[in-house]
């Protein structure tokens, strides 16, 4: 994909100094490091056997995981961690839901901080507020969730699915609501690629609007008929999105499949292999 400055510059009004760190990126492209896995992509195997299935998550070559589903905010959270100190693993972040947030806000912190993670990454909020005056009133707890998170040590991000997109009160998709109504300071973003575009977004556009504001990417492929397949047996253009991440400043890349194949361990290692060889 050809850029140039006046590109840049467009609907997006980034000011001439985001485009800097961009710039460089082109010019010092490397390939990801640390690739990490959302467990969520595996949660029957880590529900059955964690310890197991964290090496052989490692054994693949991983070198992060965020925890997500399969149970594991029941689990012994210290075993979890040895086990991860052990096999050279580290957890970046954790999905934590908004309920928990709300109501066992203190535990989460400790359990965040027991696995090591720097940051918490609220996954998902369900139907009911979905419509203008849920949501608005859920934007103030956000924004309260990340003052209490930074006065704890911890950083503090939203992940997206497809209907922040698609659902519109008034005409403005609960995205923008949330992108305009939170604090770029206090609360960052977990982009989910996959949702975006399967909701009709163009990814580089949605990057370009919010430099500096992406916490991490969630990374899984989509297949002709919008099924969701291991990262390079799809068809989005990782390699070009990627090309921004000057820009949009993400620090993690975590291969997610919400729909992956059981043995699992197969398209979990060709996700790998696909993503360590793009470059950023």
């Amino acid at each position: 994909m050809i850029m140039n400055r006046r590109s840049l510059l467009g609907a997006g009004g980034i000011a001439v100094l985001a485009t800097q760190p961009f710039l460089a990126s082109l010019a010092n492209a490397a390939p990801i490091r640390n690739v990490g896995l959302q467990l969520y992509t595996v949660r029957e195997l880590f529900a059955a056997d964690p310890v197991a299935t964290l090496e052989q998550v490692a054994k693949i070559g991983y070198r992060e995981v965020e925890y997500g589903g399969g149970g594991y905010d029941a689990m012994d959270h210290a075993m979890l961690r040895k086990t991860m100190d052990r096999l050279g693993l580290k957890s970046p972040s954790i999905h934590v839901g908004y309920d928990a947030l709300l109501d066992n806000f203190d535990a989460s912190v400790a359990m965040a901080k027991t696995l090591g993670a720097e940051t918490i990454v609220l996954p998902y909020m369900v139907d009911k507020y979905r419509n203008a005056a849920a949501w608005d009133a859920a934007i103030v707890n956000i924004n309260h969730f990340g003052e209490k998170l930074k006065a704890a040590g911890l950083g503090f991000a939203y992940h997206n699915h497809d209907f922040e997109f698609t659902v519109k009160p008034d005409g403005v998709s609960l995205y923008d609501r949330l992108v305009k109504g939170t604090n770029p300071a206090l609360v960052k973003l977990e982009l989910d690629l996959y949702w975006a575009i399967y909701a009709g977004q163009d990814p580089q556009a949605l990057i370009r609007s919010l430099p500096g504001r992406i916490y991490a990417y969630h990374v899984k492929d989509m297949r002709p008929d919008r099924s969701m397949t291991a990262v390079g047996a799809g068809t989005i253009d990782f390699a070009s999105i990627f090309k921004l991440n000057g820009l949009a400043g993400a620090r993690h890349f975590y291969v997610e499949n919400d729909q992956a194949p059981a043995p699992y361990l197969p398209d979990i290692t060709k996700s790998f292999q696909t993503l360590s060889t793009l470059r950023v």
